[in-house]
């Protein structure tokens, strides 16, 4: 079960009101959610590192809050406010879509050598987004979350966001020779072989542990601009060249994968979650895939799926007793709009993108079921 730090006084700004840590845990409780601690980093370190330690390090009070393993839209501050204002009717569910600009779709092109190491790609534009860095913070830590939970330590996908006004499509996804791969890649001053990268970040504890993805593959996964540019060599280290900073006002974000289904719940979780800090808030800007095949498709996908649930079914299987009314009022304030239709015999569910986790009818139920629990 992944835990989401996040600051309280931050955390309540954005609720709209305050709680003591007794509410907040009950408010928990309700939502699904688990308070596993309160603490601080000076606290933290503290514990660690021992009394004097923590010289420095800040006071403010952080709340430590167990998400469900599947709950992907819970994994940052900006999912875990939106979805605390829908199930207190603080607020609807936004509709998010995916649009073409009016000079057209971004487009990656994935050539046929990635299918020896990687053979997936999905991609998508988030326009004319405000910074701050609180935002770039929890940007950075949705990524890592996801990398560690949903990607399998991006052995099934890989995440990269790019600065789009420092480079220019179409950008090309390909696999090279390891020795004919030059960049210089994050956090570095000069550009590196891909050879010599696999050697430097050996002794290197964050990157060390994904260098076996691809380290004894004949190629290695890269993302060139129309310019040569290097983008990524996935899943190891996004290039220096578009690094994301608070002045970026245009995020080109690229998923390789060896799984195209969860590279696509990644990127919807991420851009549903960061568009609310575009201009035009979750509105996402489409980038189209053009496969070896030559086919050619748009992403982000962001399914809405209907479902039919049968009132009386529902009830039996749970073994309670609600309404309609009473079940599409539960499934609303957990981001399923949901509406009462035929009589008042079933309910018509729309399951949003923000929701991989409901797959089927029984999944909707053990949602009605944890509420008749509490």
């Amino acid at each position: 079960m992944p835990t989401v730090a996040v600051k309280r006084d931050e955390l309540f700004r954005r609720l709209g009101r305050t709680y003591t840590d007794e509410e907040f845990d009950e408010l928990c409780f309700e939502f699904g959610l688990e308070l596993d601690e309160v603490t601080s980093e000076k606290e933290q370190i503290e514990r660690e590192q021992g009394s004097g330690k923590a010289v420095g390090a800040s006071e403010d009070v952080e709340y430590k809050i167990d998400i469900p393993a599947n709950r992907y839209d819970l994994l940052c501050i900006e999912g875990l406010v939106r979805g605390i204002l829908i199930f207190k009717e603080k607020m609807k569910a936004p509709r998010y879509r995916a649009v073409t600009p009016p000079g057209g779709n971004q487009q990656l092109v994935i050539k046929p050598a990635t299918a020896q190491v990687r053979p997936f790609a999905v991609a998508a534009v988030l326009r004319n987004i405000t910074m701050t860095q609180e935002r770039y913070n929890s940007f950075i830590d949705l990524q890592d979350k996801l990398h560690q939970n949903l990607c399998r330590k991006r052995s099934l996908v890989a995440i990269g966001t790019h600065d789009l006004d420092t480079i220019k499509g179409p950008f090309v996804y390909d696999a090279k020779p390891p020795a004919d791969i030059r960049f210089q890649p994050l956090g570095q001053t000069k550009e590196f072989t891909a050879v010599e990268l696999m050697e430097l970040y050996s002794g290197e504890s964050h990157l060390k542990p994904y260098l076996p993805i691809i380290r004894d593959k004949p190629v290695y996964p890269v993302i060139y601009d129309a310019s040569g540019i290097v983008l990524s060599m996935p899943p190891i280290i996004n290039g220096e060249h578009t690094k994301i900073t608070l002045n970026t006002r245009n995020i080109f974000i690229e998923c390789t994968a060896t799984d195209l289904n969860k590279a696509k719940i990644v990127l919807d979780i991420l851009v549903t979650m960061f568009s609310e800090y575009c201009e035009k808030p979750f509105i996402i800007e489409s980038a189209e895939v053009v496969n070896p095949d030559g086919s050619k498709v748009l992403y982000p996908e962001l399914e809405y799926r209907t479902e039919v649930i049968q009132v009386d079914r529902f009830n039996k299987q749970i073994g309670v007793t609600m309404t309609a009314d009473e079940m599409a009022s539960c499934l609303t304030r957990m981001c399923l709009d949901s509406e009462v239709i035929e009589g008042g015999k079933s309910l018509q569910v729309q399951v949003p993108p923000t929701r991989a986790d409901i797959l089927l009818n029984i999944d909707l139920m053990n949602v009605l079921s944890e509420f008749e629990d509490k």
